[in-house]
């Protein structure tokens, strides 16, 4: 289990923080605003109203001991940008925030930023997937129930075919695709042999995806 601070809970921020609880996760949602930290206080370990542009607030809190933070500030710039600097110098280990234009993504990247993402192109549940797992490449969600994602393959299934694994029955998953460098194996039949570091595209409910995130 990780822990991870999320900082700023508007429609981004929200959707990361309930994906990494339910995930398994050790979460802390900071806003400003009460009533929105009262509306996520039971879908995250531990919530909190406060200013989050003081760093006496933040070190309270004891920030510089999460894993990652998440800098999801809405519509004022200059506050992501205060609070990302303030992270870098507490020493949090990894930063993610998420940028309104390109200038914005350039400070926060000079400022101490480690990833920046734009929300239009990257959805705060696949953010929350990739930041948890080792072996999600890439994570789609196709309805609040079902989802696809592409991972490597687990080095346990190298060596065996389709039918062996069983994967439909065992995991209640589907493979769609498998790749290998180049090569694209689109709807891959029972005697297809799994091979080290093939890329898996599998499809599923959310449910059965999380417990094959952590087999």
């Amino acid at each position: 289990m990780s822990s991870f601070v999320v900082i700023g809970i508007g429609r981004f921020g929200r959707s990361v923080a309930k994906t990494l609880y339910e995930l398994g996760n050790e979460v802390l949602a900071i806003d400003e605003n009460e009533e929105i930290i009262q509306d996520i206080s039971e879908y995250v370990t531990h919530a909190v109203a406060g200013d989050v542009t003081d760093e006496n607030v933040l070190k309270s809190l004891g920030i510089r001991n999460f894993d990652v933070a998440v800098v999801a500030i809405g519509g004022n710039m200059e506050s992501s940008i205060l609070v990302t600097v303030l992270l870098k110098e507490m020493g949090v280990k990894y930063i993610l925030a998420k940028a309104q234009s390109e200038l914005h993504a350039k400070v926060l990247s000079r400022v101490g930023a480690d990833r920046v993402i734009f929300p239009e192109r990257d959805m705060g549940v696949r953010v929350a997937h990739n930041l948890v797992s080792t072996n999600i490449l890439d994570y789609i969600e196709l309805s609040p129930d079902y989802s696809i994602m592409e991972i490597t393959a687990p080095e346990h299934w190298e060596g065996k075919t389709l039918k062996e694994l069983n994967v439909r029955v065992r995991y209640g998953i589907n493979i769609m695709a498998i790749k290998n460098g180049t090569e694209i194996n689109i709807s891959p039949k029972a005697d297809d042999v799994i091979r080290q570091d093939d890329v898996l595209v599998v499809i599923g409910s959310n449910d059965d995806l999380n417990k094959l995130d952590r087999r």
